[in-house]
């Protein structure tokens, strides 16, 4: 446990951003029992021309001109800063050495920004915790001076387009500068020990209490009324990037007593898919969050049927703890972030044997292995996860700092 500290947060999601995020359970946590500020990314002179009209760019616009404060507090103990200095756009930037002295321009203006809501914070011995931020993470540590420096890495993102350009270069750069490196999977684990001496797998945190159908309080949706059973079910955005569409056909045509329901909004490569021929398959569409149980509750078994790529080979799928809460047996794609599940989740290595596991899944089902999976998904709370990485920053700093 670290007590009393002032932890500085930054990274590639806004506190305001209406997806759910890592990066700000984890905020939420470190501030039960630390000063926590939470700096938003900063905002960048196109965006803020282009998307002038939104009103999440408006008010940094407000913000920027001095009309809104730029420190608002959220809650005892955690603040959230909304830079004021704009950066540019230098991504599409070829030459990879005016991309870092631009880069290093736009380090200096967010952390002037910081550096102002440090000292009306009156922040002290700084722990900065940087979640995925790169580019200006390369500075980061030179221009704040904090008293430890952890890198947080929960997605491959150099092997996504707008990162990749130079983010292979300097992410490894970022990595052997920080004084730890926390992950949520072994693979970036792995992957970090080449620069790292202290790169340590904390596993990854999730509220589940949504989830929670211990009562038997969530009522399966009308729509499966007319749904054939069993029901092969998939909730989550329908994207060809990290979905096998030549597994999921594979499935429906080899067992047409089987229906695939897939919860979630389409790609255009989905909605123009041959899975809409297939009868067996259906698709429910995008649903509310508060919805989700509802409908993982009509699944006889919860799949994640991923492409083994460089997207999807490192991350840790939140949705797996979700179907765990739920009890539900689930046929997932093996990868090595996978690993940790085994004990609970049936892991294939392709389509025949996505097939072959799915069938195991139904005949092996029961209550007792229902209550494993609910209990082993209460284990991964952010609390843990926290715990987790506080271990992680004690243990790579204890030869230079005493923790109380």
């Amino acid at each position: 446990m670290i007590k009393g500290k002032d932890i500085i947060v930054v990274g590639i999601q806004a506190w305001d951003i209406e997806i759910g995020s890592n990066c700000k359970n984890i905020a939420l946590e470190f501030a039960k029992n630390n000063r926590v500020l939470y700096v938003n990314p900063p905002m960048v002179r196109s965006t803020m021309t282009k998307d002038k009209h939104k009103e999440s760019i408006q008010k940094r616009i407000k913000i920027k001109n001095g009309l809104e404060p730029d420190l608002v507090e959220l809650a005892p103990n955690l603040w959230n800063l909304y830079p004021k200095n704009l950066v540019e756009s230098i991504n599409w930037i070829g030459s990879h050495s005016i991309f870092k002295i631009l880069n290093k321009r736009n380090a200096r203006l967010y952390t002037n920004n910081i550096k102002s809501a440090i000292e009306r914070l009156d922040f002290k011995n700084i722990i900065l915790f940087n979640d995925s931020s790169m580019f200006l993470g390369l500075h980061l540590r030179k221009f704040l001076q904090p008293d430890v420096y952890v890198y947080y890495m929960r997605d491959y993102l150099v092997k996504v387009p707008y990162w990749q350009k130079h983010g292979e270069r300097l992410e490894p750069e970022v990595v052997k500068d920080a004084d730890v490196l926390t992950t949520n999977s072994e693979f970036f684990s792995e992957f970090g020990l080449q620069y790292n001496k202290h790169s340590y797998m904390v596993g990854q945190g999730c509220d589940v209490s949504h989830f929670n159908d211990e009562d038997n309080s969530i009522k399966i949706p009308d729509e499966f009324k007319n749904i054939p059973k069993p029901v092969i079910g998939y909730v989550g955005s329908l994207t060809t990037l990290r979905l096998d569409i030549e597994l999921l056909e594979h499935m429906a045509t080899e067992r047409k007593d089987w229906s695939i329901v897939l919860v979630g909004p389409e790609d255009e490569d989905f909605k123009n898919s041959n899975l809409h021929n297939l009868s067996n398959v259906y698709f429910l569409g995008r649903k509310n969050e508060s919805e989700l149980p509802e409908y993982v509750k009509g699944f006889d078994v919860a799949m994640n049927p991923q492409l083994s790529n460089n997207l999807t080979i490192g991350n840790y799928p939140r949705k797996i703890d979700e179907y765990l809460a739920m009890g539900k047996p689930i046929i997932a794609t093996q990868t090595i972030a996978m690993q940790m599940f085994k004990e609970f989740v049936y892991l294939g290595a392709s389509k025949e044997e996505y097939v072959t596991l799915t069938q195991k899944a139904l005949d092996e089902n029961s209550p007792e292995l229902e209550v494993k999976r609910i209990n082993f998904a209460k284990s991964h709370t952010w609390t843990n996860n926290v715990s987790a990485i506080y271990d992680a920053i004690i243990k790579a700093t204890k030869h230079r700092i005493k923790w109380d």
